[in-house]
């Protein structure tokens, strides 16, 4: 179970821009991260690579909790806001839901909840 003190350091390891660390710390080696409906990429080096992939080709990416967080029993919910420039030079605005399932101090399963409308042109 995640105490809220640890959701808050994944949170602030976020904000201060560091994603890859961030998955590389409170991830498990075999988590799995889906967005929406889409197929789950699964394990800890499938979520790094895509998040490097992700960063490679967004400018000056952003991102931070929206207040309060929640926290019950093995679940965590996070409203994130990500804001960045994609490839074409537009500036864009993700607002989502991670609905996180942790195994001690390590999340093992996550799901974005969003409307994609937000990131088309």
């Amino acid at each position: 179970m995640p105490s809220p003190s640890h959701v808050e350091a994944l949170i602030a390891r976020v904000e201060a821009g560091k994603f890859v660390d961030a998955l590389e710390q409170f991830y498990a080696s075999d988590a799995t991260m889906r967005e929406n409906n889409d197929a789950p990429r699964v394990g800890l080096s499938a979520l790094v690579e895509n998040e490097r992939r992700v960063l490679s080709v967004s400018k000056d990416m952003r991102g931070r909790a929206t207040r309060p967080f929640f926290v019950a029993g093995d679940h965590a919910v996070i409203n994130w806001v990500f804001e960045f420039v994609d490839p074409t030079g537009r500036a864009r605005r993700l607002d989502e839901l991670a609905y996180q399932r942790w195994s001690g101090d390590k999340i093992v399963e996550e799901r974005f909840y969003y409307d994609p409308a937000q990131l088309r042109g």
